[in-house]
């Protein structure tokens, strides 16, 4: 992996977004629509806001989460309402929000519907994820039923998952679908995930899923 660290977290949002802005624009040289990978949560926050006010073609990048909880956007535990929430204003409202989730009662029936619908923007040109400190990464969680799915070469690009302890069962794209993007960033903050991130390296992706991803990305820490 490409391992890049910053003296502190506010310069590595800034660098970060830098990165992907510049990745933004090199797949709009290459395609008509591109598709950018993007995670939920809080720690992407300052990245999101420098993202979108940056003054390039939204209109032409469709945005996907790189896992969703089986909710309802406007749930407000839901990933696609979060990243609508904050990354989806200023020029970046110009880009359109593919959804994980769809209103059928369980993730088994809906991620081969959303699947489909994805199909045709793959594949992902830019991703942007994040890692726990149990090493896991989207919904790819160690011990995870469906784990050995999502992680296997000829995946389907969705797949349903539910993760141990979790409060609701998820969909994810499939480490596959992340490790095949064009440009790959794993933004993490902390000494717990940079030490979670160097045993990652020496483990199984069973053990440590973002260990799936990490030969094609570029890892960014601060303290």
């Amino acid at each position: 992996m490409d391992f890049v660290e910053y003296s502190d977290a506010d310069m590595m949002m800034i660098s970060v977004a830098r990165h992907l802005s510049r990745d933004l624009r090199e797949a709009l040289a290459r395609r008509d629509r591109v598709l950018f990978a993007v995670p939920g949560g809080t720690t992407p926050g300052p990245v999101f806001d420098m993202l979108a006010a940056v003054d390039m073609e939204w209109e032409a990048v469709d945005i996907v989460p790189g896992d969703e909880r089986w909710l309802p956007e406007d749930h407000p535990r839901s990933n696609a309402g979060q990243v609508r929430a904050r990354l989806l204003r200023d020029k970046a409202a110009a880009a359109t929000l593919l959804s994980l989730w769809r209103d059928v009662p369980t993730p088994e029936e809906g991620a081969p519907l959303v699947a489909e619908a994805l199909a045709p923007h793959l594949p992902v040109d830019v991703a942007l994820v994040g890692m726990g400190t149990d090493m896991h990464t989207a919904s790819l969680f160690p011990g995870a039923e469906g784990l050995e799915a999502a992680l296997a070469s000829d995946a389907p690009a969705v797949l349903p998952i539910s993760a141990p302890g979790a409060p609701e069962p998820r969909v994810t794209l499939s480490a596959r679908i992340l490790r095949e993007a064009f440009a790959l960033h794993v933004l993490i903050t902390g000494d717990e995930k940079r030490a979670a991130i160097e045993r990652a390296q020496k483990l199984s992706p069973m053990e440590a899923p973002i260990a799936a991803l990490l030969s094609k990305a570029t890892v960014h820490w601060a303290p």
